[in-house]
């Protein structure tokens, strides 16, 4: 794995915790909204993440430095195979509602009230999507730093050749 393919791994990764707090901001603005274009109170969504397809190559160099590793100390092998189980990166699988029911209030006066008054409302609460947030916030944070770091690796690298 070369130092740019470890930016795009941390770009894909970054990429992801976008998505992830948009969703939860979209969360965020309709968390009062009962009625829909498909009908019935919003769901409250979620991002899902995968891993992608791994590099074999360096799952194969991988594999030699912890057999060479294991020899010596007795550690566990990690016995990675070339099918890509070290993931250069993250993408977003699906995003997804979630299957808890909308809760009830008793709104009379509302438009959307059922026959017995009752208005359902998104199961959404606001402290669960700020801490959502905070983490897709910190996680972009931290892979941001990680590309600044790789950037100075690669700047580092090319002063060593001019020397």
């Amino acid at each position: 794995m070369n130092l740019f393919a470890m930016m795009e791994t941390s770009g894909t990764a970054m990429q992801a915790e976008r998505m992830r707090a948009e969703v939860v901001a979209a969360n965020m603005a309709n968390a009062e909204t009962t009625s829909t274009a498909s009908g019935g109170a919003y769901h409250r969504q979620h991002v899902v993440f995968a891993a992608n397809n791994g590099d074999p190559e360096f799952a194969d160099t991988l594999n030699e430095a912890t057999e060479a590793e294991t020899a010596t100390n007795a550690a566990l092998p990690l016995n990675l195979t070339s099918s890509g189980v070290a993931a250069p990166g993250v993408h977003i699988a699906a995003v997804v509602e979630d299957t808890t029911p909308p809760r009830k209030r008793f709104d009379p006066g509302n438009p959307d009230a059922g026959p017995d008054g009752y208005v359902s409302y998104p199961d959404i609460n606001p402290l669960t999507e700020i801490v959502d947030l905070m983490g897709a916030t910190r996680a972009y944070g931290m892979n941001s730093s990680a590309v600044q770091a790789e950037k100075s690796m690669i700047v580092s690298a090319l002063d060593i050749t001019k020397s």
